[in-house]
């Protein structure tokens, strides 16, 4: 009997364990959670609380995307134009010293005329064309040597075929002939380019890129060229109008040099035609850094912006994927552009009625002028349109050099010159 009361007693016990009284959830927050807004959403009560990763994120200032890409500088480049025009210049001065020099000491030896004075400009040019002649008449009889073997025919064939290049180079300016010699030297390049295995090594030491940081590019991509139409295009312009800057520095040469004889101009053409095509690639990098490539930045940072945003989803297709479309690159340049529209220049501006005739059609002759102003225009266009088939930059870089040289340049020479004569003098010397 007592065994059967505390079994009663336990169950009494044990019966609100057993069955647990029916009471709401709601009746015991008061007591034992903190109180709840009426209104609290449901995704906010459910939310985790941040992870390690989340709070760091959070805690540290996320570095921007323009900040990552280090902007390239123009420094090395701008010492590097700077020194190699002074270098070029001063090589040009101290050679055309030496060849004044050479001529007016074996003029002298030849007669007692240019005893009492030295020879002039004209005459010292005047005996150097006889000595080109003499030479290439050398040649031609050592060619009728070498080929009196030949079959009479053929012997007369490349007999006629040199006289008649040796005849050109003779009359030609002296000025066209240093075009020529350059043109040999951007067309032997042009041949190393054809080579598969030297691709890389040209892409790298004949092309200048922006990017790089290189500065020596600048110099040798003037003499690069990879489409035999831009190799062809150039020739011919360099042939013709560094031909007529050439004379144009004779000229002054004559009018303002008369204590400064000048036995050649080529010299003076050439440190012309390194500094041009220096200044003009110096301009290309400069916009290609400066203004190029953080608009370049931008548009990355706004296609990824708009390519991560919610908001894309409900913009179409086709306008997502023209908003986050690939930005153009910067690409490499190379070519004497730059400087032979320096050249181009030079020659509008000091012989203003000259007539260039189109080699496209119409085929008509048109002022020097109105033409390299047509260009000029046209570069602007190009620059404001985003054309990307030529270097606009280094065009107008080399239009500026040539414009800025035909009222300087000349001054800048006869400087460079007296600073040379002064240095090597007798009375600096001893």
């Amino acid at each position: 009997m007592s065994s059967t009361i505390n079994i009663l007693k336990t169950s009494r016990y044990l019966r609100p364990c057993i069955h647990p009284s029916s009471r709401s959830f709601v009746h015991s927050l008061p007591r034992n959670f903190p109180r709840i807004g009426r209104f609290t959403s449901e995704k906010s009560f459910q939310s985790t609380p941040p992870t390690f990763r989340d709070q760091v994120a959070r805690s540290t200032e996320v570095e921007s995307f323009s900040s990552r890409f280090p902007r390239p500088t123009i420094r090395n480049q701008v010492l590097f134009f700077v020194g190699g025009s002074l270098l070029a210049y001063s090589i040009a001065a101290s050679q055309t010293e030496v060849d004044t020099e050479y001529w007016s000491k074996h003029l002298a030896s030849v007669s007692h005329r240019w005893t009492p004075r030295p020879p002039t400009t004209e005459e010292m040019r005047k005996a150097q064309y006889l000595e080109l002649g003499k030479y290439l008449q050398t040649q031609v009889n050592q060619l009728k040597d070498t080929l009196a073997e030949w079959p009479l025919a053929l012997r007369n064939l490349a007999l006629s075929v040199y006289v008649q290049a040796a005849q050109s180079y003779l009359d030609a300016p002296e000025g066209r002939r240093l075009c020529w010699l350059i043109c040999g030297v951007n067309t032997a390049i042009y041949l190393v380019w054809k080579i598969p295995r030297l691709a890389p090594f040209m892409t790298r030491t004949f092309t200048h890129h922006p990017l790089s940081g290189r500065s020596y590019t600048l110099l040798t991509s003037m003499f690069s060229h990879k489409s035999f139409i831009h190799l062809l295009a150039n020739s011919m312009a360099l042939a013709s109008f560094g031909s007529a800057a050439t004379h144009y520095f004779t000229l002054e040469q004559l009018k303002h040099g008369e204590h400064q004889q000048e036995a050649t101009a080529k010299w003076h053409f050439l440190a012309f035609f390194i500094s041009a095509g220096l200044f003009s690639g110096l301009v290309s990098h400069t916009a290609s850094c400066k203004v190029l490539f953080p608009r370049l930045v931008n548009q990355f940072t706004a296609s990824a912006v708009i390519k991560n945003s919610p908001a894309a989803t409900a913009i179409s297709s086709t306008a997502v994927k023209t908003a986050t479309a690939a930005p153009r690159e910067i690409l490499p340049s190379l070519g004497a552009s730059g400087a032979i529209y320096a050249a181009v220049t030079v020659s509008a501006l000091a012989f203003p009625d000259a007539q260039v005739s189109l080699i496209f059609p119409p085929f008509v002759s048109i002022p020097i002028q109105a033409g390299v102003g047509g260009i000029v225009i046209l570069d602007m266009i190009g620059i404001i349109r985003g054309w990307r088939m030529f270097d606009h930059y280094a065009h107008l870089g080399g239009a500026a050099f040539g414009a800025i040289y035909y009222m300087y340049g000349p001054q800048w020479w006869t400087f460079m010159r007296g600073e040379y004569q002064q240095l090597h003098s007798p009375t600096s010397t001893s």
